[in-house]
């Protein structure tokens, strides 16, 4: 197959999508698919029209390329109007599928989703709306509380009226404050005590308009993809410090990662058929990742869900995969293989 890797864009998680990118791109190619990585904002200015699909084509190369922008990146964005960079959608157009290797905002929130249904575009994952609802952290929790999903309690906020007490809400200290569209866990925070819970509500007015605030969930922290409306195995992410933030996500040796979890059938049962459920709830189809909370005496929440979850050969969906026997290029060829569902 032509497929188009598009990573990069202008997310605060525009280096991580890059690695990931590069992975899949690099595992596609293995398979034998005429794939390239393209950066959907600083896009390609030197196309070969006549052979844009190369069988001899350097990833690294263009990998180097699109980090050479990572500077100019916010400069860029005042001068710009379109988001697609040069070549971008007509290269698009021209392959059988895009892979979204992208993450965060302008990428995993449905805007591209929606501009790609309208060309006839197809490609990866899950279609618009839901990817919008699922980046939005305040429509989750409703989504979830509707459809009966376990997740913790809070309330959400915009900046210019900003909630100084949490009492009002059945909240008590610790809680979590985070932004309401923020992606690897960027703009999350575990506050204490009024004067932290202030400054975190400070630091997350920096990033969005909407803030969630949250019950702190104590206890281990637990994820699970959802391919195809089943559940993967799931894994156990232990944080040697802290939570599990955008340094632990991406630091290599800052968390213990145990797929399959150490817990009980019955737990793993319950946690992939709670994954399943908040999937469906918020209308995801392809592929996904719900990260849970579980208390010591056995009591777990779903925090969220995430539409394009990191695709680094160690990232969390493809540990689980290799569980139930599948390498990386596998998972990947798979997950397009499940994708293309949606336009039979």
């Amino acid at each position: 197959m032509k497929i188009v890797v598009l990573a990069g864009g202008t997310s605060t998680e525009r280096e991580i999508s890059i690695v990931s990118g590069t992975g899949i791109c690099g595992a596609l190619r293995q398979k034998g698919h005429e794939a390239i990585l393209v950066d959907i904002f600083c896009g390609v200015e030197d196309v070969d029209w006549e052979n844009p699909f190369p069988a001899e084509y350097d990833v690294e190369k263009a990998a180097e390329y699109m980090k050479s922008f990572n500077p100019q990146i916010k400069e860029m964005q005042k001068t710009r109007r379109s988001f697609f960079g040069p070549n971008v959608l007509k290269l698009c157009e021209a392959c059988d599928i895009v892979f979204l290797g992208l993450h965060g905002a302008n990428g995993e929130d449905g805007k591209v989703q929606a501009a790609f249904d309208l060309m006839g575009i197809r490609y990866t994952g899950t279609g618009y709306l839901s990817s919008a609802m699922a980046m939005d952290k305040r429509i989750t929790k409703e989504v979830f509380l509707m459809n009966n999903v376990p997740t913790p309690g809070g309330f959400s906020m915009s900046t210019d009226a900003l909630e100084k007490d949490i009492a009002k809400h059945g909240l008590s200290f610790p809680v979590v404050v985070k932004t309401s569209c923020g992606g690897s866990s960027v703009g999350v925070y575990i506050v204490n005590d009024q004067k932290e819970y202030e400054e975190a509500l400070g630091d997350a007015s920096q990033y969005q308009d909407d803030i969630v605030v949250e019950e702190y969930i104590k206890g281990r922290e637990f994820s699970v993809a959802v391919v195809d409306d089943k559940a993967y195995p799931v894994i156990e992410i232990a944080p040697l410090q802290g939570f599990y933030d955008y340094k632990n996500k991406y630091q290599a040796g800052s968390t213990v990662e145990t797929c399959p979890a150490e817990i009980s059938p019955e737990l793993t049962a319950k946690m992939q058929e709670n994954a399943v459920k908040a999937a469906r709830a918020l209308g995801l189809t392809g592929y996904s990742r719900l990260d849970f909370m579980m208390k010591e005496n056995g009591d777990m929440y779903c925090l969220e869900a995430n539409t394009l979850p990191g695709m680094t050969p160690t990232s969390l969906i493809p540990q689980e995969a290799k569980v139930l026997g599948m390498d990386y290029p596998t998972l990947c060829e798979e997950l397009i293989r499940i994708s293309l569902k949606k336009y039979e």
